[in-house]
Order: C-alpha cells, then sequence, then structure tokens
C-alpha cells in the first residue's frame, strides 16, 4: 500500500488522520486505477485525490536512493505531472495554495502555480517556456494548451488528471469541453489517470462513465467510485416571520426578516449570505448596509462579475477574519476552506437539494464538524420548499445531472484546436472522439459534415474563403492561417452571455463588468449600484462604463442573464408530498407549522391537490377569466405547458391568452372563458404531437434563431472581436441571425440549426421534462374549482401578472388594495373532479 510512509507522517505532524476512504483513493492511483471520489464538502477530498500523486513521487525517489528537495530554479523542477481541473477561476487561488501546502512541507522538487484568465501575464510568459509540476486551470485553458503544437511534448510526463467539482461541469458543453480535452491527453498518454471530484451527485455511476469515457471497443473503461464514509451532519433552519400573511407574493417578505438576519449576523464571528443571482447579491448587501453604515467596515460581496482584485480581497479577507460578512452567489459555493466561517444564511429557495447541501457545507467546513443553515424565505411557500428541502436531504434524494450529447458546435471549435495544435488525420480523431461518451455514438457521416464546415464553411458557405479555418494537405488538417489562429484563441469556450462592458472609475480603477444589456438603458447622470457602491454613469466609450462615485442611496441594480432558477425535479417532488402531508393536517416542522394559515385559507377556499390530482381554479375579475393551473414542476415546466395550453386551448375556440409563471403553477388570462372541459377530453395533456404544439406554440423558429447566436460563437461562425474592440450583442446578434437565414433557406439539412432547435426544446423549455409531467398529470385525477376570488395559491401569480405593468409603488398600491379585496369571505369553490375521458372517480 502507498498510504504509509511520508505521508502519512506528514498526516501525523499535523495532528490529522487520514480517513478510509482517502487511503482507497491512495491505494487505487498507485495501482493506475481511475476513479470518482464522491463525499461531502470539507471532508478531505482534495487531499483524497492528490496525494496519491504525491506518495507515488516520494516512493520513486526512494526506489531512485535520491532525496526529494526543494528546487532553486525553476529549470530544476519535475516537468508538468499533475493537472488539476476546476470549473471556477474563483477556486483556483485556493486549490493552488492547499496543494502547495503538502509539496513544500515535504520538501519535493515539484512548483504549483495556477493558470486562469486572471493568471498575470509575467507568469504566463513564464509557463509558456516551461509549466509547473503541478498546474491549476480551467477547461478553457487547458484548450489553449492544447492548441500549442509542442503540446505532445508538454503532456510527455503527465501521470495524473483531477477534475474538481465535477458536478458542476456535468451536464454542459465546459463538461464536454472536459471530455474532449481528456480524450487528447489519453491518446498522448495512455497510462494516464483520470480522477473526478464531486460533493453532491445523484447519477454517481453516470457521472464516472462520462469522466473516463470508453475504450477502443467502446465499453466504459474500468472504474473506481469511493465514497466518503465519514457521516455529515447537515441542519437546515429557516427564519419565521413573527406574522403571516394569508396572501403571500413573490418577494414579500424580504424587509420583514432583514432585522432578524441581522441581528443573526452580528451574533456569529463570520457569515457567507448566499443569493441566488448577482442583481440579489447587489440588493442584499445594500440592504445590510442601509440598515447599519457602520458595517461597510467588515462587510463585502463576492460575485462572479465583480473585478479579480475585489474577488482576491473579499476571499482573503474572509480567511483573516477582516471581512465577517460575506453577501455572495454561487461563486463562493465551491472550493478550499474558508475557515472558520461559522454560520451561512441562504436568501430564498435554494431551489435544489444539491445547491442547498454544497452551500450549506460552507458552514462547518471540515471532518466531523456539523454544517448548518439558515434559509431567509422571500415569501411564505418558500418555508414549504426549505421543509421539503430538509426531507429530500434525509432521504438522501440529490438531483442527477444528465450529461450531453453531440455538441457539434463544440466538435468544429475542438477541431480547429486539434488543427491548430500541430493536426490530425481523419480516422485517429474518430477514434479518439468516439472514447468520449459524448461524441461515443458520433457518426462518420456526422464528423465529415463538420469535417467540410471547418475545412470550407458547409455547401452555404462555400464561396466565403473567412469560413475555410482548416486545410487538409496529405490527410492531415492544418491550420496555415495565422488570422484564423489569432482568432481561434480568443474564441475558445463555450460560456457565452450578454456582451460584459467593463465598469471602471474615471480615476482609474477597475470595479468589474456589467452586460450591455443594461448599459444601453443608462444615460448620463444616472445612479446605479454595483461592487457594493453606488455609482453615476458618466459616459460609454471604448466598451467601458466610465463611472464616478454618487451621493445618496438610490438606483437601479444591474440584471444579469441566466437570472432564473426553477425548481429542480427532486425539490418539487418533495414540495408535493410536504404539502400531502398539509392536506391531511400534519404540519410537524416548524416551516409547515408556520405556513399553515396560508395552507389553511387555501384549503377553505379551494383545495390542497393530493400528489395524484392536478387542481385547477377558475375565477373571474374585471380583467377577464383566469385559470390557475397547480402541477408544482418549477418555473420552467410551467413556461412550456402555459405556452402549450394557450396553443392548444385556441384549437377549440379563438382566444387570445396572457399567461404568467412560477414554481407552483402557471395562469392563463383570457378576455372569454376558455373551453376546458373540452379541451380536457379531446388531448390538453396528451403528449401525442408534443413537439409540433410546442414548436408553435412559442415560435420556437424565433427561440432557435436566438440561440443559434450561442451555436454561431462556439462554432466559430462569429467573432466577438479582438482586445479592445469587442463588437456589441446587437451586432453579433444580427450577424448570427444573418446567417441563421442563409442556414435556413440555402442549406436545410445544416447540422447547427438542428442543434439550435434542440437546445432551445431542452435547456430553455425542458422538453424532456415537459412530456414526463404531462404523462404523469395525463394519469391524474383533475379537479377542476370554481372560486370567487383568487387563493394564497393564485395570489403570487396574479401579483406577477400585474407587475410588468407597473411601476414599483403603483405596484405596491395595487396588491395591497389586491390583498384587502383576497381577505373579504367567500363561499368555499365549487369543485368538480373527474379522469380524462369523462370517468368521475
Amino acid at each position: 500500500m502507498i498510504h504509509g510512509g511520508l505521508v502519512e507522517e506528514w498526516f501525523a505532524r499535523r495532528e490529522w488522520t487520514p480517513f478510509d476512504f482517502q487511503r482507497e483513493v491512495w491505494d487505487a492511483y498507485g495501482r493506475g486505477e481511475s476513479g470518482l471520489i464522491h463525499a461531502a464538502t470539507g471532508t478531505g477530498k482534495t487531499y483524497a485525490a492528490f496525494l496519491g500523486a504525491v506518495a507515488e513521487a516520494l516512493r520513486e525517489f526512494r526506489d531512485a536512493r535520491t532525496t526529494a528537495r526543494k528546487p532553486r530554479r525553476r529549470a530544476e523542477a519535475a516537468p508538468l505531472r499533475v493537472l488539476w481541473l476546476t470549473p471556477l477561476r474563483a477556486l483556483a487561488a485556493d486549490t493552488e495554495q492547499a496543494l502547495r501546502l503538502p509539496v513544500e512541507e515535504l520538501g519535493m522538487p515539484w512548483t504549483v502555480e495556477s493558470r486562469t484568465g486572471d493568471t498575470s501575464s509575467a507568469l504566463r510568459a513564464r509557463q509558456r517556456e516551461r509549466l509547473p509540476t503541478v498546474l491549476v486551470t480551467t477547461p478553457e485553458s487547458l484548450s489553449l494548451l492544447l492548441c500549442r503544437e509542442d503540446h505532445a511534448t508538454l503532456f510527455a510526463d503527465l501521470r495524473c488528471v483531477v477534475v474538481d467539482e465535477w458536478h458542476e461541469l456535468l451536464s454542459t458543453k465546459r463538461g464536454v469541453q472536459v471530455e474532449l480535452g481528456l480524450a487528447r491527453l489519453r491518446a498522448l498518454c495512455p497510462a494516464l489517470r483520470t480522477w473526478g471530484v464531486s460533493a453532491t451527485l445523484g447519477n454517481l455511476g453516470d457521472a464516472a462513465d462520462t469522466l473516463l469515457g470508453t475504450d477502443r471497443d467502446g465499453a466504459p473503461r474500468p472504474r473506481r467510485l469511493v465514497r466518503g464514509v465519514v457521516p455529515k451532519t447537515v441542519e437546515v433552519e429557516a427564519l419565521l416571520p413573527e406574522t403571516m400573511d394569508r396572501f403571500p407574493w413573490a418577494g414579500h417578505l424580504n424587509t420583514k426578516l432583514l432585522p432578524e438576519v441581522m441581528r443573526r449576523l452580528e451574533a456569529a464571528s463570520s457569515a457567507i449570505v448566499f443569493t441566488n443571482t448577482r442583481s440579489q447579491c447587489e440588493i442584499w448587501f445594500q440592504s445590510l448596509i442601509a440598515a447599519n453604515p457602520d458595517w461597510f467596515a467588515f462587510a463585502a460581496l463576492h460575485h462572479g462579475s465583480l473585478s479579480r482584485a475585489q474577488r482576491e480581497d473579499v476571499e482573503d479577507g474572509l480567511r483573516t477574519g477582516r471581512y465577517r460578512v460575506v453577501v455572495a452567489t454561487s461563486s463562493l459555493d465551491l472550493g478550499v476552506d474558508f475557515a472558520p466561517v461559522d454560520l451561512v444564511m441562504q436568501i430564498g429557495s435554494p431551489k435544489g437539494v444539491a445547491r442547498l447541501l454544497q452551500r450549506a457545507g460552507r458552514s462547518g467546513h471540515g471532518p466531523g464538524r456539523v454544517s448548518r443553515i439558515v434559509c431567509v424565505p422571500t415569501h411564505a411557500f418558500e418555508l414549504v420548499e426549505v421543509a421539503a428541502a430538509r426531507a429530500a436531504i434525509e432521504a438522501g434524494s440529490i438531483e442527477s445531472r444528465d450529461p450531453l450529447d453531440r455538441p457539434l458546435d463544440l466538435l468544429a471549435q475542438h477541431l480547429v484546436t486539434l488543427a491548430l495544435g500541430g493536426g490530425f488525420t481523419r480516422d485517429a480523431v474518430l477514434a479518439e472522439l468516439r472514447s468520449t461518451r459524448a461524441y461515443r455514438l458520433l457518426t462518420e457521416e456526422e464528423l465529415d459534415w463538420v469535417l467540410e464546415f471547418v475545412t470550407h464553411g458547409g455547401t452555404a458557405l462555400r464561396a466565403y474563403p473567412e469560413y475555410a479555418k482548416v486545410q487538409c494537405v496529405d490527410g492531415v488538417y492544418r491550420v496555415t492561417d495565422r488570422r484564423v489562429a489569432q482568432r481561434h484563441l480568443l474564441n475558445i469556450g463555450t460560456i457565452v452571455s450578454d456582451h460584459a462592458i467593463a465598469v471602471q472609475y474615471l480615476s482609474g480603477r477597475r470595479l468589474g463588468t456589467i452586460e450591455e444589456s443594461f448599459v444601453a438603458r443608462l444615460t448620463p447622470g444616472d445612479k446605479f449600484f454595483f461592487a457594493g457602491t453606488a455609482l453615476e454613469f458618466v459616459r460609454m466609450r471604448d466598451l467601458t462604463a466610465w463611472v464616478r462615485k454618487a451621493k445618496g442611496h438610490v438606483g437601479a441594480v444591474p440584471r444579469w442573464m441566466g437570472a432564473r432558477m426553477p425548481l429542480s425535479t427532486e425539490l418539487a417532488a418533495a414540495v408535493r408530498a410536504s404539502l400531502e402531508q398539509a392536506r391531511n393536517g400534519v404540519f410537524d416542522t416548524p416551516e409547515m407549522e408556520a405556513v399553515r394559515p396560508v395552507l389553511e385559507m387555501q384549503a377553505q377556499r379551494s383545495a390542497i391537490p393530493r400528489p395524484d390530482e392536478l387542481l385547477i381554479e377558475r375565477t373571474e375579475t374585471r380583467d377577464g377569466h383566469h385559470l390557475f393551473v397547480y402541477p408544482f414542476e418549477g418555473r420552467l415546466v410551467h413556461e412550456g405547458l402555459a405556452a402549450l395550453w394557450a396553443y392548444r386551448l385556441a384549437q377549440f375556440t379563438p382566444l387570445s391568452f396572457s399567461f404568467s409563471c412560477n414554481d407552483y403553477g402557471f395562469e392563463l388570462l383570457s378576455p372569454d372563458p376558455a373551453p376546458l372541459a373540452e379541451a380536457l377530453e379531446h388531448g390538453l395533456l396528451s403528449t401525442a404531437h408534443l413537439l409540433h404544439d410546442v414548436t408553435n406554440a412559442l415560435n420556437a423558429a424565433e427561440l432557435a434563431r436566438r440561440q443559434f447566436r450561442e451555436v454561431a460563437r462556439v462554432a466559430g461562425l462569429v467573432f466577438s472581436g479582438f482586445p479592445g474592440q469587442n463588437k456589441s450583442a446587437r451586432h453579433l446578434q444580427a450577424s448570427s441571425s444573418l446567417l441563421y437565414d442563409v442556414f435556413v433557406n440555402h442549406d436545410p439539412g445544416n447540422l447547427l440549426v438542428a442543434q439550435a432547435r434542440r437546445e432551445v426544446l431542452e435547456r430553455q423549455l425542458e422538453a424532456s421534462r415537459l412530456g414526463r409531467v404531462l404523462a404523469r398529470l395525463a394519469e391524474s385525477a383533475v379537479r377542476v374549482v370554481d372560486v370567487e376570488r383568487p387563493t394564497p395559491l393564485a395570489f403570487p401569480l396574479m401579483i406577477d401578472m400585474t407587475r410588468a405593468k407597473l411601476s414599483t409603488e403603483k405596484l405596491a398600491d395595487r396588491v395591497r388594495r389586491m390583498t384587502v379585496a383576497a381577505e373579504k369571505p367567500t363561499r368555499s369553490g365549487m369543485a368538480s373532479v373527474f379522469r380524462l375521458g369523462g370517468e368521475r372517480p
């Protein structure tokens, strides 16, 4: 066994004792095995994955009868031996520090460095000459290294790749980018060992198989699945309002709970307050400072749009205790210990069980410690979600992440990378690609189509030389044009968002980036909050928003794309189970007891639906005829269902609908009554023709046109510009839209257009989940209740419908009037229950 000797002695000197799962990984590594480590946050996964390689090196020094010594010069250090891939550059510095600790204390002749978008130009220059022994980097930086013609030499001594937080990459194009990079490295280093590190994941077997790929026969590679045996206790608590409005709406509890949040934070020696979005992060930080300006001295905020300098300052302040309170997004979800953090708070519902566990792990982040998280609901029904999440944790119901299948835009990008990095042949690259899970079923026809695309631009663009990126000479595909190479290096990656605009003081200091769509609405003199500071917009020049500090505390907060976070499948199922308990009169948690008046009002006026029942409420107001439908399946599914229902109902009677959605249901509003009974009898819940109906209901062609911008950017069809000369988001959208029209009209079989259509259905509409939900609902009893006034479940949907039409002040007045009206006594709703086909239970 290789875990003995110096590694165990090092543990003993630090008064640590290795866990059995750590020893299991070290021994497996020594036998040449690969696998996936799954253990709770803060239980030693990092050293489980890393110290096998360290022990192996120490054993080799012993066998060679040499002594491990620190290198005096960079050239004396061992070449690249361990590659550590991290999904977030914010993790790189902490990971580097954690890995350097045993290397230095054991006196090894290794260097440990990181390479990300934040790496200084001086260090990058040194790394171009010689890579460190241990390199911490991102998937994008690995792709850049593979673009080097000498990359085979760079990786010649590579023994091990560790993919940290694999669950964050799985099911994304960045995860597929990792698969492709690993396939290339295995082709160069056949004995390469690969280990994944994951804290929270449901489908561990699929995750491990995706990470390790397949052998020459297409069978999954042998792998070891190591589960941490250290029990990690997680305690979940929710702040409870002193009084509970019986007609809640999204966001109505924020102000009420702020004093209690302040009290908890004051009692903590250090705390992280997690939010689900960057906008919410900025808002809550401003709320804390407005409540007590003295907190500005020891409170900070952290999210991915802040400058590297500010993020590093906050991370260092957490370690040293300079910052006691940090408001953060997922940028601090992951990574190495920020001890001591004795309080973690979550603003709003985490919307997923795995996310709640991940964030709870920042508290008590160490083996044997209890992780505690305090949830701060933003509306009453989020208390149900907190109770449901706790029950799901106890039951071990963690979300799975499904790997992606054959994204051809990324394949096109990767082929240009390989062509730039020394070239490739068709047959060799096909075998290499098929060794990945993502492209295991790649057909020769699909590969030939992508090769035609990168060499000539495909059928429709053959006449335009700029799209001929790769040349095939004597069967070897290479990049020969220097300008193509330069553009490709700047275009690598899969992260596509609204164009980022730098925010910078007139005096020179850079604060971070905000999205172009927000800046476009600003005029000189407008005020907004960013990086925890009130700013005044001065001018826009050279893709930089120049600002000065503003007086006062009134202003807008930037909005970023991807702000909506839907309820996960597992948490949605747990919510339905919690509501079933409430329907049976069981309120056995503080959260369910607190929301009891709301649920009892819901039962009195209408019903709390059973898990095998679909509740539909009907009412008429001065705005029109309302249908409220409650599948409890998450916002994205409900958006698809609402559009689908509106389309199918209109097939029976020509009607125009407005709709609103939340995680519990959706509202359809029409000027005349909808033909609900007839539609239920004739396929409203049917999965037949689902793809056709959803496509027509949502104008999927236009959605695909917008999605094609991402596909075109990843595939290299559009170029975002050179540094300092970036093109606007509007320009990129116009370019990609033009290409989309060309392909649709002149190349109808274009595989990238087909991919854009698939991505719209799956990523924006969750079409697969939508089909499963429809199948479940079709087997359910349908309870239709005519209500005199909106119920507690309907009220937030009505508010969301109203929100888009009114200013904040007018909305508050309208909500007060609606609440007064809703509180008036009513008769119990008149209900009819039936199953599809007219059969009544």
